[in-house]
């Protein structure tokens, strides 16, 4: 039996959509979202939950743990989870982390992962970490409304990567965790997960121009002018310091290591920025 949280969100309903066939147990906060499908249960549950954790992870082998929405207190509710996952008989993880995860990454929800990475390897659980880059489905909405990407990148690249890409891994892993107890080539295993290049902003901006049809440019930005700039949300300082940290991982080269571990994976090339553009 795998479990997978988040299963009705983005990136979790393209996970469930490539395990046709297997049982799942889908553990969400609204069962009411949740698709009706054979072989597949749902369990309500939300993370940090406890006692509805270790209900709704009854009889689950392995745990897809896709991270919980960014918030103050991610890193807690991760570990809560992680704890109930063990308690409740769970014997593998495959958490979807983050590039460059580390105490010190410039991308401060990087650091959340690392803490989280951290808490699955004491704990003695088997685990797979997926160390996803920017998601390339993001990179279009960076344009403002008046055709400018603004950011702290300088002229930094990432290798981003699709949310399709990263559910075919996350499928092809838990697959394989799925069919037998003993440990696999995924076990204890940490892959970074990329598209097939990696580009600067600027790169992106003249891809978008020539897809769209209209000049799109990149400006930008220094630390201070992003953080004012972002400030006027009225978003709290965790939260901004996200979004700017983000652009500043670009810059500072943490996002630019391109890997083969989607092709390795999947037997499949990742999707590139520029036939992602042109397919929408």
């Amino acid at each position: 039996m795998i479990g997978i949280t988040g299963a009705t969100g983005q990136l979790g309903s393209r996970i469930v959509a490539r395990l046709t066939g297997v049982p799942l147990r889908l553990i969400v906060r609204d069962p009411a979202r949740a698709p009706v499908l054979p072989d597949v249960s749902v369990a309500q549950a939300a993370y940090g939950e406890h006692a509805a954790l270790l209900s709704a992870l009854d009889g689950v082998d392995v745990l897809m743990l896709l991270s919980a929405t960014e918030s103050a207190d991610r890193v807690e509710l991760h570990k809560a989870t992680v704890d109930a996952a063990v308690a409740a008989g769970v014997r593998r993880i495959v958490y979807t982390s983050f590039a460059g995860a580390a105490p010190g990454a410039t991308f401060t929800f990087a650091r959340d992962h690392w803490h989280t990475e951290q808490h699955i390897r004491a704990s003695g659980v088997d685990f797979t970490f997926l160390r996803d880059n920017l998601y390339l489905d993001f990179v279009p909405g960076f344009v403002g409304a008046d055709g400018v990407i603004r950011g702290p990148a300088g002229d930094g690249r990432t290798a981003a990567v699709t949310r399709d890409d990263v559910a075919a891994v996350a499928a092809a892993v838990l697959r394989t965790a799925g069919a037998s107890p003993a440990p696999d080539r995924y076990s204890g295993a940490t892959y970074d997960l990329t598209g097939p290049a990696a580009f600067t902003l600027a790169e992106a901006a003249a891809l978008l121009s020539d897809a769209w049809g209209r000049t799109i440019r990149y400006e930008p930005e220094t630390l201070d002018e992003a953080y004012r700039s972002r400030e006027s949300y009225g978003a709290p300082a965790w939260e901004v310091a996200g979004w700017v940290t983000s652009y500043a991982a670009i810059a500072s080269g943490e996002l630019g290591h391109v890997s083969t571990a989607v092709r390795d994976i999947t037997g499949v090339e990742p999707t590139s920025l520029e036939q992602y553009v042109r397919a929408q």
